[in-house]
């Protein structure tokens, strides 16, 4: 198969880096591991999430670890700087290849540090995952910003606080890192217990183009064909009086019904409508011609929502921090569904929405 001269180049610059691959990984030949992650989104070096800083020809050290090989690699401290921080800039033009997990420093991590303080101990192999599909904000930050504030009052101190990209991590260890925004007086679900056949990542995810191996999943999911159908809770938590699809189906149910709670509160209570622009940041935005929907002349920065109340906000960061890791039915089904509910029935304490509470898990 073709590869860019640039891909063949950053895999070269890979290799003058030392590293060494576990026992597991020596039954494969390089080449089969390497197309693996050419092909897989950590070998992507079209990415925008390792080209965005080209122009400025540097990744920043806030980005550097997860966005830059040169970057995770002062991260792990195998630089010979301090570990868990990244002291310098990173380069451009570098991918997430085999020495940002396969160097001494790499295997050895075992501990890493959540942004609500909390460090998860004892991940073996799961460590080096963990430093990027974690988020970068908590639902800790979410009160900090809001304290203080009546919950209905616009605030012109308020922003969107927004969790940033694969908080799989986050999902999974639920309570005990607390990725969501967790409302006061209510329980919430810890780490997902999963078999011990599927405990860690690399139990269902290729370690290097990170697909899904669903063979293992369907072994014992027997009469599925999607690992969407799947479900082990058979209540209706959506309240929409059907329980026939997969867990899955519950949490897109009252995420859809989240989203239009939310823009019922933005237009009631605020009055000014609002809506959600998946693919662009900051996400919410103001929808000036109140259509339900965001254009692309709205999807524009300077039209960024600003009449944040902390009703508000709460619910909109829980939404996207759930939209923001589409495998939530799998790493953390009642985590997912426990900050959905919850926001909902905030937004329901102050305006009349359309929710129809469902049974809602509380472990």
């Amino acid at each position: 198969m073709f590869r860019p001269r640039a891909t063949l180049a950053a895999a070269a610059a890979m290799a003058a880096v030392p590293f060494s691959l576990p026992a597991a990984a020596q039954d494969f030949s390089l080449s089969d591991i390497t197309e693996a992650w050419l092909d897989g989104p950590h070998g992507d070096y079209r990415s925008r999430s390792f080209t965005y800083w080209n122009d400025e020809g540097e990744v920043p050290a806030a980005c550097a670890a997860c966005h830059s090989e040169t970057g995770m690699l002062d991260y792990l401290g195998h630089d010979g700087s301090a570990a868990l921080s990244v002291e310098h800039p990173a380069t451009i033009n570098t991918v997430i290849g085999c020495a940002s997990c396969h160097t001494s420093a790499g295997h050895a991590l075992d501990a890493v540090p959540f942004p609500s303080g909390v460090t998860m101990p004892d991940l073996g192999g799961n460590a080096t995952c963990y430093v990027c599909h974690q988020g970068r904000h908590a639902g800790d930050d979410v009160a900090a910003a809001v304290a203080e504030i009546e919950e209905d009052m616009v605030s012109a101190e308020l922003s969107f606080i927004n969790v940033h990209y694969g908080v799989a991590a986050a999902v999974t260890h639920g309570a005990e890192t607390r990725g969501g925004y967790e409302y006061d007086g209510r329980d919430y679900a810890g780490t997902y217990a999963h078999v011990p056949s599927a405990h860690s990542c690399l139990d269902c995810h290729d370690a290097h183009d990170t697909e899904v191996a669903v063979e293992g999943c369907l072994s014992c999911h027997q009469g599925v064909d999607d690992l969407r159908e799947i479900r082990m809770r058979h209540a209706d938590f959506d309240g929409d009086g059907s329980t026939a699809g997969g867990i899955h189906a519950e949490i897109i149910g009252l995420h859809r019904q989240l989203d239009a709670a939310i823009r019922t509160y933005a237009e009631e209570v605020v009055g000014t409508p609002i809506g959600y622009a998946p693919g662009r940041f900051p996400y919410f935005f103001t929808d000036t011609d109140g259509d339900g929907e965001i254009g692309e002349g709205e999807a524009i920065f300077p039209n960024r929502y600003a009449n944040w109340t902390p009703r508000l906000l709460k619910a909109a960061y829980n939404y996207q921090f759930v939209a923001k890791d589409p495998g939530a039915y799998v790493h953390n089904p009642a985590y997912a569904l426990q900050l959905l509910h919850d926001s909902l029935e905030s937004l329901a304490e102050r305006e009349e929405i359309d929710f129809v509470p469902g049974r809602l898990p509380r472990r």
